[in-house]
């Protein structure tokens, strides 16, 4: 735990109206955890402002107040005689960043962040995985929680910028020197990494996601573009995927900031080129060159697109200040994220299940796409979508899945609130509209749905169980069931196996 703590809203390097002072023992976002000392930040959300909760804050006793001008007009009654300390800040959430970074006080020595739909977690993970191969105390911090030297659960892949701040401050007393992180669109659009100190960024793609809470895809893409136009110091190290279409944007608004840029990908600006890759039922072999000078390894990883994901953490490693020929000598030790393009099972037969996190259509055609290389038969899609989040990609992920599998089923992923079936049914359009129906199957219960899906697998096939990965959860309505996909997949071969 971090040490408590005392300071001044001035030592904070924030200013109350009228001059009034407050001593800060504590810091939070949440009115209930506000008591003596408090500086409670009331913050504009997608739902309700923050400032309805100020009432609340105020009869807890707290010290100060850090809200817009939004905020202290919807508690202007009860603000009124007040003789709480009250901070007004243009962009709140860039200022409780910064509050929040100041507060805590320590980071990781070498930081990293990296953006993009998908592939964030597999960067991360692997920028780790690099510096504990080359002796650092090292860890990442998103989707799964924090990962590494020290380990801390968290519940948002970029959590609050108080959360995080004490998350890193406590990596660090933990003596963490190295830390990758990923960098969501919501993060990067609420400030929640404005307070942390970035050696290099990286950029993976841009495909469609979250724009139930974006909107439109410029509005998502300017959120991505905050990592390297706001985040990301003018000394600091873009590490840009140029295979990308949007790529190229990236490194120009980079290169404009006077940020050294380290191209990836098979595009021949790349200072670190993919040039060649050969698949197995194993892995892959990977040719390439940085800055002219061509290298070669093997990657126990399966995937196509993993080869992508490994250029762009080597660049971040690099970028933070680690040898090239180092840093290429550990690539060959890296293993997979769990949930991401994982082995699962494998029947006796030898066809295999794999579990990924795949849950745009994006990714889901991407994920069918690299594991087609390694496999000699038919490949067997099991596909879903989240309710309460964007409906339009669901057709899409179901065309993704007809295009690219050889047989698709259409189960129950995370329904939330919303009606399971009508959620199947709009990813069922998408496959039928897209494809042969006779390869289309719906089973709503996602265990039968696995149990189905390797009860198909024929010698040389393989089945990918897409959308939920890592997830130990599956969110119905308000509850929060158990459910592995790695598990469910390893109880279906040992049932249809004869081994439970």
């Amino acid at each position: 735990m971090v040490t408590p703590k005392q300071s001044t809203l001035a030592q904070l390097g924030l200013r109350a109206q009228g001059g009034r002072e407050a001593q800060i023992s504590h810091l939070t976002i949440d009115s209930r955890e506000v008591r003596d000392g408090t500086l409670f930040a009331a913050l504009p959300g997608t739902r309700v402002h923050g400032g309805e909760f100020i009432q609340y804050a105020l009869r807890m006793g707290v010290s100060a107040i850090l809200t817009d001008a939004e905020g202290a007009a919807i508690a202007a009654d009860v603000l009124q005689g007040s003789d709480v300390a009250l901070v007004l800040a243009e962009d709140v959430s860039a200022t409780l960043a910064q509050t929040a970074a100041l507060w805590f006080g320590r980071q990781p020595e070498t930081m990293v962040a990296v953006t993009g739909t998908n592939g964030k977690t597999s960067v991360a993970s692997f920028a780790r995985q690099i510096w504990i191969a080359l002796g650092h105390k090292a860890v990442n911090l998103g989707t799964t929680g924090v990962e590494g030297a020290w380990t801390h659960p968290l519940k948002h892949t970029t959590p609050d910028a108080i959360t995080l701040q004490r998350a890193l401050a406590e990596a660090a007393q933990a003596g963490v020197t190295h830390a990758a992180m990923e960098a969501s669109s919501h993060g990067l659009d609420q400030r929640r990494l404005d307070g942390v100190m970035l050696a290099a960024a990286g950029f993976t793609n841009f495909t469609q996601d979250h724009l139930d809470y974006h909107k439109t895809f410029e509005a998502y893409f300017a959120a991505k573009v905050g990592l390297f136009g706001r985040v990301l110091g003018d000394d600091g190290v873009a590490v840009v995927n140029l295979d990308d279409p949007k790529g190229a944007e990236i490194a120009a608004l980079a290169t404009a900031r006077g940020q050294e840029v380290i191209g990836t990908g098979r595009s021949a600006d790349a200072r670190l080129r993919l040039t060649g890759q050969r698949f197995d039922a194993t892995g892959q072999e990977l040719a390439f060159t940085w800055q002219g000078r061509a290298h070669q390894v093997r990657l126990e990883l399966i995937g196509g697109f993993q080869a992508q994901n490994v250029l762009v953490a080597a660049g971040l490693v690099i970028g933070a200040g680690e040898e090239p020929d180092a840093v290429f000598a550990a690539l060959p030790e890296l293993v997979t994220v769990r949930g991401r393009m994982e082995l699962a099972a494998r029947r006796d037969n030898g066809a295999s299940v794999f579990v990924d996190y795949a849950h745009t259509p994006d990714a889901v055609a991407t994920a069918l796409s690299a594991l087609r290389p390694h496999i000699m038969g038919r490949l067997i899609a099991i596909i879903g979508a989240g309710g309460d989040r964007d409906a339009s990609k669901r057709p899409l992920m179901g065309a993704a899945a007809a295009e690219h599998a050889d047989i698709v089923i259409v189960t129950d992923d995370n329904p939330r609130s919303e009606d399971p079936a009508q959620i199947r049914s709009e990813v069922m359009q998408g496959a039928l509209n897209h494809g042969d129906a006779t390869k289309v199957t719906e089973f709503g219960d996602r265990a039968e749905a696995i149990l189905r899906g390797v009860d198909a697998l024929q010698p040389g096939d393989a089945l990918l169980v897409c959308g939920k990965g890592h997830e130990t959860g599956q969110i119905v309505g308000d509850d929060v069931l158990p459910f592995d996909d790695v598990e469910q997949a390893s109880v279906a071969v040992a049932a249809l196996e004869g081994r439970l």
